[in-house]
């Protein structure tokens, strides 16, 4: 039971985005790079991975299989962005080039086909008795968005699912985790 735990968001923002190439921590501890910015609150649905790989088997004569070979293993990651006032979570769901402005001088966003651009990301996590976890992603790009909805009963939600695609390594994300009392 001792190696259970949650994981509740970094105060400040526990999802950040920077543009890709951005200099990347390799520890829970490092302070970011302040081309990092903060996406805000996120949903109570907190971050979802999905890393499952995808196989094709090979059967013999008589319908044994024989072998599972990997056809793919893609690397998503789904949340739910609450600021929808935040020119970051703007710039997340509709391109950086697709925002401008400020929420004081206004905002314009233009919605077209364009192609989005790849970004890095980081997530921060405090687990049970101050566990710290963080994911980085080198190289993600949004590849879905789900309905906006406009509606007096509810916040204006912004959803996205980023695709990781892999770095100089062949990864497509790192977790680092550190226990409160290590050092």
């Amino acid at each position: 039971m001792a190696n259970v735990t949650m994981a509740k968001p970094q105060v400040g923002g526990a999802i950040l985005r920077a543009p890709k190439g951005t200099a990347l921590p390799t520890d829970t501890t490092t302070a970011l790079n302040s081309a990092f910015k903060s996406l805000g609150y996120i949903s109570a649905d907190g971050v979802s991975n999905s890393n499952t790989p995808s196989t094709e088997s090979v059967t013999a004569w008589g319908g044994a299989t024989v072998l599972d070979v990997q056809t793919s293993k893609p690397d998503t990651f789904t949340f739910t962005m609450l600021e929808s006032l935040n020119p970051e979570v703007l710039k997340t769901v509709y391109d950086d080039g697709n925002v401008t402005g400020t929420l004081t001088a206004g905002i314009t966003i233009k919605a077209n086909e364009g192609e989005m651009t790849s970004h890095s990301y980081v997530v921060d996590m405090i687990l049970v008795d101050g566990a710290k976890k963080r994911i980085v992603i080198p190289d993600a790009r949004v590849t879905a968005i789900g309905d906006i909805a406009h509606t007096s009963t509810s916040a204006v939600m912004y959803q996205v699912t980023l695709s990781a695609y892999p770095d100089a390594n062949g990864n497509t994300h790192y977790e680092y985790i550190k226990g409160a009392s290590a050092s």
